[in-house]
């Protein structure tokens, strides 16, 4: 299963922090998420995860108002 993530398009809203902190955290940097275990391509991050994450990470995306969070697989 993998995670991808349009972060230039993040608002930092923290929802999918709350939702799953073991694979999103804050960034004190420029308050945006970060995809913990994020491989960097251009501004599109992608974290190959377990089946076990499925749940947790589908919740983050619902809850993401700007819609930059995709679960495939």
């Amino acid at each position: 299963m993998r995670v991808i993530f349009y972060r230039n398009k993040c608002i930092g809203c923290n929802y999918c922090v709350e939702v799953w902190p073991e694979r999103w955290q804050m960034s004190k940097r420029d308050g945006k998420c970060v995809l913990v275990g994020g491989k960097q391509k251009g501004q599109v991050y992608r974290a190959d995860v377990g089946e076990h994450e499925r749940d947790q990470n589908e919740k983050a995306a619902d809850v993401c108002p700007v819609d930059v969070i995709r679960v495939e697989g």
